[in-house]
């Protein structure tokens, strides 16, 4: 990204984490008390100082009184006496509470990453932190953690975005804190729309992406935003270690590692203006890690895991929170969009890979292929070339695949059952019922169902059954140019003579222009 570019992003998804260390704050004093007293946390509820233990930045915040009650701020949240632990945030929030907002933590970075200094004179960034309904305890640590880990000039703002929390004031109260903003959603946006809104109000060149359960460490940042300042095609990433779900301990992750996905396009690790903002038909949460990351890759610029860059991340076993319409089918309709826009014909090997995704609607596709071509960005192919040669491209899921279009008709599968009728309807290009394979065993499937001819004679219906192995009445082949399609056993072909919503087989004659039909895909 150039100076055409209206802003620089530095990235950091999903998960992003956390050290913290010393934060000076004034406790407000009792009623009566007279002066408030600037103290540090005390070492009992930091829990000592672990070897290699970090310490804040110099001339950072820590040079800064703040009037924060942090104990007052945790108190309307803590764990009732018996009250499960792990309920409201799928963590163990008591053990969360008991930490102190700048605990120290372990410098998890390698000697060398230790050794080095870096440059005074780098882009300042606002840091963006989206919340639904966060533990205090954890949020304010990720504040803190920020404030603390970095130079202080580097740090033009916090944006908190409230994503329409039950309690307003879990955000609100954080106001207080000197950088720190708080926007407040009117309605349930999702991670997604909730980090775009953040985006379109931030002051800063750079942007930086944090989750709300995170503590930054060390020198966390200056080796993110000198790789951007050298290059800002650049998107970056820090290491994320780990913080224990059930003691938080701060854990530190190898660093030989890459961020890859599958043909199911599920992030695994190996052992936003000019490129546009998140997809913001996206919803709440999922996918939007490996449509980002495609689309950096193919428009032009890169996508880093930078080494010297530690943040701890609490990783859970469940989300805490709800999705509406189900967290699958957001997931879903979420990566299937990803899958249209960026994939291009390799999209057939994930619908092999989840079947079930050939029945998500994607919604609108427009303003994503607009953004594509605008960019001019290069084909998947390249992709797979020059970038993750690593996804070996699966054999071909079959002989054809896609639409089997007549004209401006398609043929659909709409009655999923035993002896439904299967229709030449309206092309919609939404996949679903009007997305077909023919497999090679010689038969045509949408789903768990396959075209079917109960008797090989002329003007018999053409069905859907479940489809069963060696049954000769579900085999067919591609014939005459590819144009006509078969009966394998019999010199019948589909027809569309009795009319367009009638689907028949009759004597093949390439003659015929009711028996033509054309896949949309023919490997």
């Amino acid at each position: 990204m150039s100076r055409r570019f209206l802003r620089k992003w530095i990235l950091l998804f999903l998960f992003i984490g956390t050290a913290v260390t010393f934060f000076w704050i004034s406790l407000t004093p009792a009623e009566g008390d007279g002066e408030k007293k600037s103290v540090h946390m005390d070492k009992k509820r930091t829990g000592g100082e672990p070897d290699g233990a970090v310490e804040a930045f110099p001339g950072s915040f820590r040079e800064t009184v703040f009037v924060f009650d942090e104990k007052k701020y945790l108190e309307k949240t803590l764990v009732k006496a018996g009250e499960d632990a792990y309920k409201r945030n799928k963590f163990n929030q008591v053990e969360s509470d008991k930490l102190a907002s700048n605990r120290q933590i372990p410098d998890s970075r390698n000697h060398q990453c230790q050794a080095k200094t870096w440059p005074s004179k780098l882009p300042s960034t606002t840091v963006i932190i989206t919340f639904h309904n966060e533990a205090r305890s954890t949020l304010l640590r990720t504040v803190v953690s920020v404030l603390n880990r970095s130079p202080s000039h580097l740090i033009d703002e916090i944006i908190l975005i409230d994503d329409f929390s039950d309690e307003s004031e879990t955000g609100s109260e954080l106001a207080r804190i000197e950088k720190v903003k708080v926007l407040r959603n009117e309605q349930r946006e999702g991670l997604i729309r909730s980090r775009i809104i953040g985006a379109k109000a931030a002051k800063s060149k750079v942007l930086t992406f944090l989750d709300s359960h995170c503590e930054c460490n060390a020198h966390w940042l200056e080796p993110l935003l000198q790789r951007i300042d050298e290059d800002e095609s650049r998107v970056v990433c820090p290491i994320i270690d780990v913080i224990s779900m059930d003691n938080f301990n701060y854990i530190a992750a190898i660093e030989d590692l890459y961020g890859g996905f599958g043909w199911d396009m599920v992030f695994r690790w190996d052992h936003f203006e000019k490129i546009g903002f998140y997809d913001p038909e996206m919803n709440v949460w999922g996918g939007e890690n490996i449509e980002i990351s495609l689309r950096v890759w193919l428009c032009g610029g890169t996508l880093e895991i930078v080494p010297c860059s530690r943040v701890g991340h609490v990783f859970r076993k469940q989300h805490p929170y709800s999705f509406p319409g189900g967290s699958g089918n957001v997931f879903a309709r979420n990566t299937v969009r990803a899958v249209e826009v960026w994939l291009d014909d390799y999209r057939e090997y994930y619908y092999q890979s989840v079947p079930s995704s050939r029945f998500v609607q994607a919604g609108n596709l427009t303003a994503r292929f607009q953004l594509k071509k605008r960019l001019e960005c290069k084909p998947f192919q390249w992709f797979l070339e020059n970038v993750y040669p690593r996804l070996k491209v699966p054999n071909p899921p079959g002989l054809a695949s896609g639409e089997i279009r007549h004209g401006l008709y398609c043929l659909d599968a709409k009655s999923q059952s035993n002896g439904g009728a299967v229709e030449l309807i309206t092309c919609h290009g939404n996949k679903g019922a009007q997305d077909w394979v023919l497999s090679k065993e010689n038969r045509i499937r949408n789903n768990d169902f396959c075209l079917t001819v109960p008797k090989p004679v002329p003007g018999e219906p053409v069905v859907l059954n479940h489809c069963k192995p060696e049954a000769t009445e579900q085999q067919f082949e591609l014939s005459h140019h590819k144009k006509l399609i078969k009966m394998q056993q019999y010199d019948l072909c589909l027809d569309s003579s009795e009319g367009n919503q009638q689907l028949v087989v009759n004597r093949c004659d390439f003659n015929v222009l009711s028996q033509h039909f054309k896949f949309s895909r023919i490997y």
